[in-house]
């Protein structure tokens, strides 16, 4: 994997905007931001909760879940980044005490990969003429150097923000909507909200649309009706 630029954050930043996996995490925290908070909702909605209680429960899980989700996606990016740190320095070292039995491996693996020995050893060479670094950590790990300190960053703070921005449309339905109708529009509102999303999922991220636009309705109704259920049936 070839990682964004050494020209600063702000280059990283346009480079994770330019990845379709980058817009496919993003979508699924959105809707998991979505599902989440409408479901909370709709279980205090069937408990008869006022629509005060429902408000600062939406508004809680919403800054709840976006810090937790961006700072778990940080935590989980930047543990990656030491491992891949790790494996440099490893194959680094590995360079500088045996670069012949380091070329050796890198042409035996071009020749499992059905190149005859002569061509894997010309190819075997070249590339390590050209960053040896680079072409053990490709074969070996599959990433040709370590992700930039900013990218667990950038990753935290948009999976964060993906999911605000999935959890402020149930929240916004319930401050705006009657409080008669209130769960009635909930459902129907994050229905819409799945939908669209799934969508613009499936063409950002290069997904089948049908596919993942039945598998994110059918959790997110699931997960309503079954909150919604709860509330009515326990308290």
């Amino acid at each position: 994997m070839t990682w964004g630029s050494v020209a600063g954050p702000w280059a990283d930043l346009r480079a994770r905007f330019s990845d379709a996996s980058a817009f496919r995490s993003w979508t699924i925290e959105a809707n998991n931001g979505i599902i989440a908070t409408a479901g909370l909702l709709l279980g205090f909605a069937g408990a008869g909760a006022p629509k005060r209680v429902l408000l600062f429960t939406a508004a809680a899980a919403t800054i709840a879940g976006g810090l937790s989700v961006g700072g778990a996606s940080w935590a989980g990016e930047a543990a990656e980044r030491d491992a891949q740190l790790l494996y440099a320095q490893r194959e680094s070292d590995d360079l500088a005490t045996d670069p012949h039995g380091e070329l050796e491996e890198l042409t035996r693996h071009w020749e499992e990969r059905g190149l005859t020995p002569e061509t894997a050893e010309e190819v075997a060479r070249q590339l390590t003429g050209k960053d040896a670094l680079a072409a053990q950590l490709d074969w070996e790990y599959s990433f040709d150097q370590p992700m930039p300190v900013t990218f667990p960053i950038w990753f935290g703070v948009g999976a964060g923000f993906a999911y605000i921005v999935g959890a402020l449309v149930p929240l916004l339905i319930t401050l705006f909507a009657p409080v008669d109708v209130g769960p009635w529009a909930i459902l129907a509102a994050v229905t819409v909200a799945l939908v669209l999303s799934s969508v613009v999922a499936a063409r950002a991220g290069q997904l089948m649309p049908g596919r993942i636009l039945a598998r994110t309705v059918a959790v997110g109704v699931l997960t309503m009706t079954a909150s919604f259920a709860a509330g009515e049936l326990l308290l």
